[in-house]
């Protein structure tokens, strides 16, 4: 943006809010007695004003970027280049007191206002001109910037191009600025994670030293106690207590699941059970063996009422084909979570943990090819392909990633609705009674794209999409229809026709490289 746009977007901004106060008074005077729905026209002229100021503070917050940066430069120029380090942090520092104290905020945010608007005007040119263009906000924005951090400049430009670019290759499914900031952050974060150009083994080698555990006191003789871990162990940790919480919920039970989760994980920690952690054999007796019920040693003295089962949760893994043979490097999915290094699925799978379920990929397309078959009744079978293909609750904007939402017909099936996949979708208990009790409904779905919908206003929304995209092929190893034969089971097992639990199972010592196994 040079100053002819930055003139540009001001005017624009103030044709902007005239047309909308125009559009306020007008309904506020308009004698709206002849509307068939009168109230209905108000609500929406205000979801209307609602979505317009959001666009209008896109803009505003692109204009007031532009300006930091300016007078950065004009700041830079006045002082002239610096004798010496200390005179450069000097002429820094100026700088950040000047523009906190113009806008009323602290250095540290003037700071990073400061640093935000650099990145943006300098190295990030499609996320700054969606910002002028109101189709992100600035919360997008800033995490665009956060997530580039570190990354060359056509890493970063590879990263924006993929959510801003409509036509690079392989563009992101949907609008970057339809999904709230907390998914889009997930999202770009998951996409750096997979072209990053430092290989996830040897990143997470290095973050692995660095897992701690923190406290911090708060207020009201409260306190946050946070672990740093290696995701699966995290996910595994998250992903147990609701299980555990759910079958302590009953009549009799005033807790809600919040509270329960927090309280067992306490429980966990201050009791004698560090060799209980479900991952061996002495911690599988002590969690109720194969039916999954909870002991009472486990919970600290609290035993469930009746002996409930509480499952043990179930998490899946999505693994390229040739990363679990171990051919390519790339990274795998855990649910819930993102991509974790190869070597983590391939322990986790070769392991034969219980909780997790492995989900194969297409090599030639990232196609998911088959649930590993683990259970062999249909309705679980169900659940895991919702969970693949929704990957969460399908609402818009809810990162409910829990492994109990409720399956939902689309079509009840006193309506007529099927079972069918197309017909499911496994909103999380809130918004599976949102859909219930108000006027907000599902649309349709199908095998692998969720349910969108649609508000009682008429108005749709999409729900959020994965982005697949085609895994890594060996160089060594000849595509499938290019002539040639490694004379390898590959070549018989990628018609996606024939099983591939045989194959895959008889390669996964992970002591030993393929070659020599």
């Amino acid at each position: 943006m040079d100053s002819r746009a930055a003139v540009a977007t001001a005017e624009s901004l103030a044709v902007s809010f005239a047309e909308l106060a125009v559009a306020l008074r007008d309904g506020t005077d308009s004698n709206s007695s002849g509307d068939a729905d009168p109230m209905r026209r108000r609500a929406d002229e205000f979801l209307d004003g609602l979505a317009e100021i959001s666009r209008l503070d896109a803009k505003s917050a692109a204009l007031k970027a532009w300006l930091a940066a300016g007078y950065t430069a004009a700041a830079e120029a006045l002082a002239g280049p610096a004798t010496s380090p200390e005179d450069h942090t000097g002429q820094e520092m100026a700088v950040v007191a000047e523009v906190a104290c113009a806008l009323t905020v602290s250095e540290r945010a003037a700071g990073a206002l400061l640093a935000e608007a650099y990145a943006l005007t300098t190295a990030l040119p499609l996320t700054f001109s969606a910002l002028q263009a109101g189709t992100i906000s600035w919360q997008h924005a800033r995490i665009m910037v956060d997530e580039t951090t570190n990354l060359d400049r056509p890493g970063a430009a590879a990263l924006e191009a993929h959510f801003l670019d409509p036509h690079v290759v392989n563009p992101a499914r949907g609008p970057a600025g339809e999904l709230i900031p907390g998914r889009f952050r997930h999202k770009a974060r998951t996409w750096r994670e997979r072209h990053h150009p430092v290989s996830i083994e040897k990143r997470h080698i290095k973050s692995a030293a660095d897992r701690r555990l923190e406290y911090a006191p708060d207020r009201d003789g409260m306190a946050w106690l946070s672990a740093y871990l290696p995701a699966d162990t995290a996910a595994g940790i998250w992903n147990r207590t609701p299980t555990v919480a759910r079958a302590f919920q009953g009549p009799h039970e005033d807790r809600n699941l919040s509270q329960l989760r927090a309280d067992i994980a306490a429980t966990w920690l201050l009791t004698n059970n560090s060799a209980g952690s479900g991952t061996s054999d002495e911690g599988r007796e002590k969690s109720g063996g194969a039916t999954g019920e909870t002991s009472h040693e486990e919970t600290g003295g609290i035993a469930v009422s009746g002996g409930v089962p509480s499952p043990r949760a179930q998490v899946l893994i999505t693994v390229p084909v040739m990363a679990l043979l171990g051919l390519t490097d790339e990274s795998a999915m855990l649910d819930g979570y993102g991509p974790i290094p190869p070597s983590m699925a391939r322990h986790l799978i070769a392991d034969g943990a219980e909780s997790f379920h492995r989900v194969l990929i297409d090599p030639r397309d990232g196609a998911p090819l088959e649930i590993g078959r683990t259970s062999y009744r249909l309705t679980k079978a169900q659940r895991q392909w919702l969970r693949l293909r929704d990957g969460k609750c399908p609402f818009p904007g809810c990162s409910n990633h829990s492994l109990d939402n409720e399956a939902d017909h689309l079509l009840a099936w006193a309506h007529g609705g099927t079972t069918g996949i197309p017909n499911l979708g496994q909103p999380c208990h809130k918004h599976h009674r949102l859909r219930h009790i108000t006027g907000w409904k599902p649309t349709t779905a199908t095998k692998n794209e969720p349910p969108g919908w649609i508000s009682p206003s008429g108005r749709h929304y999409q729900s959020e999409h994965p982005d697949w995209e085609p895994p890594h092929w060996p160089a060594n190893i000849p595509m499938p229809g290019a002539g040639t034969s490694t004379g390898s089971v590959l070549d018989a097992d990628l018609d996606l026709e024939l099983d591939l639990d045989l194959d895959l199972d008889l390669d996964l010592d992970t002591s030993l490289p393929p070659a020599q196994r």
